[in-house]
């Protein structure tokens, strides 16, 4: 199997929405993601994709900004494969690619990213691929 690892161009979000809708078990919905991610394309925003055949199979956003206590860092938001994908080293190498692309092309000194406290597969998958955990997410909607 072939699969192709590459950032998209931010005015063609809209065919990674479905993957996004997945991860988010349809707790938002495809129409207020679509309208999120075309207020997020002109945001310090980029999208790495995995593609099979021409098909986006996995994704995530990559959030660019400088932090004081780290310096250049990205922010991996809505990380995703297809489930049917998994379990066959795609999710290393898709971490493998990023980090050279962020290192390398970017400048950033670090990744960061939040998972769910209930989602035990990927505190694994992190801590294999040399995360550690800081702190807390936190969050107040209004």
């Amino acid at each position: 199997m072939t699969y192709q690892f590459k950032i998209i161009p931010n005015d063609t979000l809209d065919q990674i929405i479905p993957l996004v809708y997945e991860l988010n078990d349809a707790k938002v919905s495809e129409e207020l993601l679509k309208s999120r991610f075309d207020e997020m394309q002109y945001q310090n925003y980029e999208c790495a994709t995995i593609f099979y055949n021409e098909e986006p199979i996995g994704v995530t956003g990559l959030w660019f900004c400088t932090r004081h206590y780290i310096g250049k860092s990205v922010e991996l938001d809505h990380v995703y494969i297809k489930p049917e994908y998994r379990g066959k080293g795609l999710g290393k190498q898709f971490m493998e690619w990023i980090h050279n692309y962020v290192k390398t092309e970017k400048g950033c000194n670090s990744i960061e990213l939040n998972t769910y406290v209930q989602n035990y597969p990927s505190h694994k998958f992190y801590y294999n691929e040399g995360f550690e955990i800081l702190g807390y997410h936190f969050l107040k909607k209004f």
